[in-house]
């Protein structure tokens, strides 16, 4: 199944989550297992290339993506979850939002020197939740060898957020 195939599955939902955003609701591709096979293999041959060593999945959508693609590639999959939501020691990055902070955690034992991880998530809009792991990775001596996205929001300039880091979106609007 083609990218544009896939696209035109994903169904635009308006004011959703609040009044003017025009959500992007991608669960009739994940509903469609001929599409969602499709996405995970659109995914995993672009980063089959990248030697990776691990998928940094972000939550909750990206999990979705996240865990088929490192099965598919046969790498360590790591979730990167809302503070608190982590049962052992973790690594925290407080990140910048529209309006205020948050925090994410891995655990500590995630990324190692040296390593090289490709961070997954559903959609990315602003950037920030991607460049705030990337950040994580960076600090911890690690590579990111790509960031990659089901869906991109090329309008919001979330790319541009990642300061120029290898990149990989399947379908933009």
């Amino acid at each position: 199944m083609s990218p544009l195939e896939i696209k035109s599955l994903i169904v635009d939902v308006p004011d959703f989550p609040k009044p003017g955003i025009v959500f992007k609701d991608i669960t009739p591709v994940l509903a469609n297992p001929v599409a969602f096979k499709a996405v995970i293999e659109h995914l995993a041959q672009h980063a089959a290339r990248l030697e990776c060593d691990a998928v940094l999945a972000i939550e909750s959508r990206g999990f979705i993506i996240g865990a088929p693609l490192a099965l598919r590639l046969g790498l360590p999959l790591h979730l990167v979850r809302k503070r608190g939501k982590l049962p052992r020691a973790a690594i925290t990055v407080r990140y910048e939002l529209e309006y205020g902070f948050d925090h994410l955690e891995m655990h500590s034992e995630a990324i190692r020197r040296g390593g090289r991880y490709l961070i997954v998530d559903d959609v990315i809009a602003t950037g920030g939740t991607a460049a705030a792991v990337a950040s994580v990775v960076a600090q911890q001596g690690g590579t990111v060898a790509a960031c990659s996205f089901l869906v991109e929001l090329k309008f919001l300039a979330g790319r541009e957020k990642l300061g120029g880091l290898p990149f990989f979106s399947l379908i933009t609007y």
